[in-house]
């Protein structure tokens, strides 16, 4: 991993959060919402996170395994693969490291799903947007469930905001040392 390879991973992940707390406050701002331009209530959205970069962990390792150099026998080397490529791993973790160059490619928006879920239906005849039998579609929007959703969003920011703010400080400290 480079030197900034940190801050690259914390920035990719920063830009997530900061989409994923829009997406509530969306949520949120729109929790009454019973007449959309598209006809009936708002749906509640959904950010959908992936590993940017590519490649499992499983074939990064394997690749450098075979591809790097190291003080450990070919015996071992291809021991470890086999394990790898074998039942004991099935490729579906993924933390995203390149297999090219082993850096870790961080957190991507995939994009924003709409909830499929039913409109809570409201009695309220006076509405107007109330049917013929008086109830009214209002969004399955739960606001503590929101709330809980921007706090895990501004708990991660906070951390990547953190490590970015630690890795300045030890590039800082590694220039120091070379004076």
């Amino acid at each position: 991993m480079n030197l900034f390879g940190v801050m690259d991973v914390s920035a990719s992940a920063l830009r997530a959060e900061r989409v994923r707390a829009e997406v509530v406050a969306s949520n949120m701002a729109n929790a009454e919402t019973t007449r959309t331009p598209d006809g009936g209530p708002y749906q509640r959205h959904h950010v959908v996170f992936e590993a940017a970069g590519g490649g499992s962990f499983q074939e990064s390792l394997v690749s450098q395994m075979h591809g790097g150099t190291g003080s450990f026998g070919s015996g071992f080397k291809s021991a470890l693969a086999d394990s790898f490529n074998g039942a004991g791993f099935n490729g579906a973790a993924s933390d995203g490291l390149t297999a090219a160059n082993g850096v870790p490619g961080g957190v991507g928006v995939t994009g924003v799903i709409s909830d499929a879920s039913a409109p809570l239906m409201r009695y309220d005849p006076q509405h107007p947007d109330a049917g013929a039998d008086g109830f009214v579609a209002y969004p399955d929007i739960n606001p503590l469930t929101e709330m809980v959703d921007l706090m895990g969003a501004t708990r991660s920011y906070g951390m990547n905001a953190s490590a970015i703010t630690a890795e300045k400080g030890m590039i800082s400290s590694s220039l120091d040392l070379l004076k």
